[in-house]
């Protein structure tokens, strides 16, 4: 059974980073693409970054410049650098793997 557990959520100030982590087990990690979702309450899931096996990296226009996706396959991890918070940057953020996987959640509160 694949798990994915991300970590590294929490209560930041406007302007302020977290590093998010995620780690996959019981899979061949490196083959999969990998994404970073956001939920916030009472909206939709939606992509905030994605990155290919093949290292090629997309993101969303409201976190271009701020947010870096990034993966390191000896460790199955998949990282989210997020700089420059703002406070609509509130939500559950998730990892995916190949578009099949999901981890648990973590929480980001951004105060203002």
């Amino acid at each position: 059974q694949v798990q994915l557990v991300e970590s590294g959520g929490g209560l930041v100030q406007a302007g302020g980073s977290l590093r998010l982590s995620c780690e996959a087990s019981r899979i061949i990690f490196s083959a999969y693409a990998l994404g970073w979702y956001r939920q916030a309450p009472g909206k939709q899931r939606e992509l905030v970054a994605h990155i290919t096996s093949g290292g090629t990296i997309t993101y969303v226009d409201f976190v271009k410049g701020r947010f870096t996706i990034s993966r390191d396959n000896s460790k199955n991890t998949v990282y989210l650098q997020m700089n420059s918070l703002k406070p609509e940057d509130t939500a559950v953020y998730y990892c995916n793997m190949g578009e099949k996987y999901w981890g648990q959640g973590t929480q980001v509160t951004v105060s203002s």
